[in-house]
């Protein structure tokens, strides 16, 4: 329920990003219609701008109950995924992915690494139900502990799980033949970006907020580290393909002064190196956060111990003297 409750106005906006009438876009062929180029469909923008309502209303009200109820830190991360994802779906980025490839790659990383990270770490679902109306909260809580609903949650949020969920929709997905389908069809397009986001939610709760708390284990880490390193591997083999994988683009990249091998090399290089140093620092920073986890557990058994033996000493000191 918490994954649905955060993905519930970002799926909308991006399954509604499918048009009345699919159309081929040629896409900006300049910097000049690029920077014109910005996504104002209203299936795009009424979700997206729903959801920073809902936000806001909802820290609001909670604020309003307890000053201390909602960190400055949530609120500053949650604007900061919320502005990813405008720059990812709204911004020409978006129209940008249409005519090369290296650009829908950046659009991707903006989603799994930027939008969803920083929207687990702003932790919004508290202030979405404190913004519904209390009847609709309560029910929703109510079908969060159906049993069937439980046991599928508690099974996708297992920090396993859901790497496996996260590793197979960013595999799959690059496959030539899925690939080329999003370019000719906006509905699988949009299908393609809600489980690039969904999985990459799922991915990142289950690692920061999950049930087992990897993070406290220290297992997050290792998350983090095997992710780079077979996204990384990804990116290399389009890096170093003697082939274009997605002949789709082929006739696109011309206006930009790039051949498609070039594109495809580009892409590569950017989901290989820049996204796996994102995936490297969270993960250093995960394990930052362990050695200090461990450092205060260590301290206060430490102090326990002392505590202990001073007592144990106070003890037998009057023994003595009675």
């Amino acid at each position: 329920m918490k994954l649905f409750l955060l993905m519930l106005p970002l799926l909308v906006a991006l399954v509604t990003q499918v048009s009345a009438h699919e159309i081929e876009i040629a896409g900006p062929q300049n910097t000049s219609e690029l920077l014109r180029a910005w996504t104002f469909e209203p299936g795009v923008i009424i979700p997206i701008v729903a959801s920073a309502v809902l936000y806001s209303l909802g820290v609001f009200r909670l604020r309003r109950a307890s000053p201390k109820s909602v960190r400055k830190s949530n609120i500053v991360y949650f604007a900061l995924g919320w502005a990813a994802l405008v720059l990812a779906l709204v911004s020409p980025v978006h129209a940008w992915g249409s005519v090369l490839f290296s650009a829908h790659m950046t659009q991707h990383e903006l989603l799994m690494l930027a939008a969803a990270p920083l929207l687990v770490l702003g932790r919004p679902v508290v202030p979405f139900l404190w913004a519904l109306p209390r009847s609709w909260a309560i029910t929703l809580a109510r079908w969060s502990k159906v049993g069937a609903w439980e046991t599928t949650w508690r099974t996708i949020s297992n920090p396993v799980v859901a790497w496996i969920i996260h590793a197979v929709v960013l595999w799959a997905w690059h496959a030539p033949a899925l690939f080329e389908a999003t370019l000719e069809n906006e509905s699988i397009h949009a299908l393609q970006h809600a489980s690039f986001l969904f999985s990459a939610l799922l991915f990142w709760w289950a690692v920061i907020h999950g049930r087992k708390r990897a993070l406290g284990f220290g297992l997050a880490v290792l998350y983090m580290f095997t992710t780079a390193l077979h996204s990384g591997l990804l990116g290399a083999l389009l890096t170093f393909a003697n082939s274009v994988w997605y002949p789709g683009y082929a006739e696109r990249t011309a206006a930009w002064g790039l051949t498609p091998l070039e594109d495809q090399q580009i892409g590569g290089l950017i989901m290989w190196i820049p996204a796996g140093l994102v995936y490297i620092a969270a993960g250093l920073a995960l394990f930052a956060g362990w050695l200090r986890e461990s450092e205060m557990r260590a301290r206060t058994f430490e102090l326990a111990v002392t505590s202990g033996a001073n007592s144990a000493e106070h003890n037998s000191a009057i023994e003595r003297f009675s």
